[in-house]
This record gives structure tokens, sequence and C-alpha cells, in this order.
């Protein structure tokens, strides 16, 4: 494995806390660059925190759970353990006072406590980076690779069955990982799946993931019907 780019936080920079975006069905994976359309207040106050300081948003997706809906605070839902962290690497104002960023995706993180609401009105946690430090590493091209054959067919059958252009042969000539990180990040997956598909141990196990899933996508079990 090799070290990232010069511009990339090493394991030393990242930081022992971070504000953290709860949004359901964003992934963003280590390398992967997710664009947002921030313009909450609390948000919009965390982006400009974020900007003086170390750039860092941790992304996390809210945990569903019907058991305690009634009580569940909806502003401040509950969050799965596992996120990613990103460092904002494009920034630009709207007129209508919005902000436009992308994040570019650092190393994923297990969230070990949440702080105290901050006083921008945003959510912030203590983060262990340890167990994702390999993140921060460039995948080996020793790795078992990612069966692409497999994975281009059940993406061809995914965007046919939603009635989708194929962008296969501009995903064709990236690496492994990015084919794998592009496909995982802008396909409508649920919640849950994306969950899953973050929380892979290896790339090889994302893609044959991501692909079983896109299989299953293009394959809608047909509803069930009642009988007498």
């Amino acid at each position: 494995m090799s070290i990232c780019g010069p511009f990339d936080p090493s394991f030393s920079d990242l930081p022992d806390t971070m504000p953290v975006f709860p949004l359901s069905g964003a992934l963003l994976l280590p390398r992967g660059h997710l664009p947002l359309n921030i313009f909450e207040p609390r948000y919009l106050n965390m982006i400009a925190d974020a900007l003086g300081q170390d750039r860092m948003i941790g992304m996390v997706q809210p945990r569903p759970d019907g058991r305690n809906t009634y009580h569940m605070d909806p502003d401040n839902p509950p969050v799965f353990q596992t996120g990613c962290a990103g460092r904002i690497t494009a920034f630009s104002e709207t007129d209508d006072g919005r902000f436009l960023i992308t994040l570019t995706g650092v190393c994923r993180f297990n969230i070990i406590e949440e702080l105290p609401m901050q006083s921008g009105g945003y959510r912030a946690v203590l983060g262990d980076f340890a167990p994702w430090k390999d993140d921060l590493l460039l995948p080996s091209p020793d790795l078992q690779p990612v069966n692409r054959d497999r994975l281009r067919q059940a993406l061809e059958g995914y965007f046919a069955q939603h009635s989708l252009r194929s962008c296969w042969d501009t995903l064709s000539d990236t690496d492994d990982e990015m084919l794998v990180t592009a496909i995982a990040m802008g396909c409508r997956l649920s919640p849950l799946e994306k969950q899953a598909l973050l929380e892979c141990a290896s790339l090889y196990d994302r893609g044959d993931m991501l692909t079983t899933l896109l299989e299953m996508a293009a394959h809608p079990r047909a509803p069930q019907t009642a009988t007498n």
C-alpha cells in the first residue's frame, strides 16, 4: 500500500473531536467526493466553523428506530456508530445565503461519545479513527480484484430497471477503488444498504456487496397478492 497525496492528512492530523452532519442516504467513502448544498442555519454555522479550523466534518446517517419514534427528537435523531470524516476541498457562497461545498472522504471513524450541542446549534462527537486507519492508504494492487464483469452486468441491469443511461464507459477506465466508490455513492440504494457498504472491511467485500445489491435492485421482487 502507498500513502495518499501531499494534501491528505496523516493519521496524527485527524481530530479527536469533530462536527457531524447526520444525513440519511448520504454515503461518503474514503477518497470519494460528496457535493452538498448547505442552507439550514445550524449547518451554515458548522461549515463556517470548520473552515476556520481543520475543514473536517463527519458524515453520519440517522439510525432507523421504530420503537421510540414518539419520543425521538426529529432534529437530533440517534445515528449509526460508524461514519466517515471528510475534508472540505471545494467551497462557494450563493447570493441567497447557501454554501455549496464538496467533501472529500478521508477516513472512517467510530463514535465514542456524542458531545454537548455546539454553540452554533450543530452536533459534535468524540471519534475513534484507529479501527479504520488503513483508509489513509491507497489499496495495494496485489489485493483481490473486484469482479468487474459481474459488476458491469449488475450495473447495466440496474440502469435498465430504473430507465437510466449507463455510465459504465465513463467509469471503466478508473481503478477498482474509484469504480466501486463512485457507483456506491451515486446509486439510489437504501440508507441501510449504504451503511452496510460503508462498514465493509475491504474493497473486495464492498465491491461484492455492491454488485449483489445492484443485482437485487435490478430484479425487484413481485408484490405478493392475498389469496382466499
